[in-house]
């Protein structure tokens, strides 16, 4: 099995181009936002836990969304590995990742990472507002702050990564096409 993380500012396509990879290349594609919704709506046990520590206001701990990823691996058959999408967000949370996976004889394999001038995020936010009428892509100061508040959660992880040697930038300009061909020369490196 082969593991990816995948990420990219707020803007960048790392979920337009998470779907893609997945269909692609046979990967199972973990997003920790869409895991949670998803336990709890099932009413799952870790879903009962879940909601009841986000009804009152608290973040899911670290080792509980550990314990929801485990699951979700455990359970998942016939994939060429996985890729992440929107998690790991600390150095804690990709060390605790990386245990759970090492005690599954995985490992991380690469973490792609979107490369997006300032500029064209915000052109792209902007544009994804008007599509999806999310009214927080079309406020600037959000989209700084989310840019920034990106930049300062991820650059530890990426420097975790890069001191692992599996970090890889990807240039993410361009149309959805060619950054897709970008990141499946990368990808097919390690899965073949």
């Amino acid at each position: 099995m082969v593991n990816f993380l995948i990420f990219g500012p707020p803007g960048s396509g790392k979920g337009t181009q998470s779907v893609k990879l997945a269909e692609k290349f046979n990967l199972a594609h973990l997003s920790t936002g869409d895991m949670l919704r998803a336990e709890i709506a099932a009413g799952t046990e870790l879903g009962k836990k879940m909601s009841s520590i986000m009804s009152k206001g608290e973040l899911v701990p670290d080792e509980v969304v550990i314990e929801m990823i485990a699951h979700k691996i455990d359970g998942t058959k016939d994939r060429a590995g996985f890729l992440f999408d929107g998690f790991p967000r600390t150095v804690a949370q990709t060390s605790a990742l990386e245990k759970m996976l090492n005690e599954r004889n995985m490992k991380i394999d690469s973490m792609l990472v979107l490369e997006v001038d300032h500029d064209e995020l915000v052109k792209r936010l902007i544009a994804r507002a008007d599509l999806s009428g999310r009214p927080d892509d079309k406020d600037p100061a959000v989209i700084e702050n989310r840019i920034d508040v990106y930049k300062d959660k991820t650059e530890p992880i990426i420097n975790y990564c890069r001191e692992r040697g599996i970090y890889q930038p990807v240039n993410g300009m361009g149309n959805i096409d060619d950054i897709f061909a970008r990141l499946s020369g990368y990808v097919t490196k390690l899965v073949n």
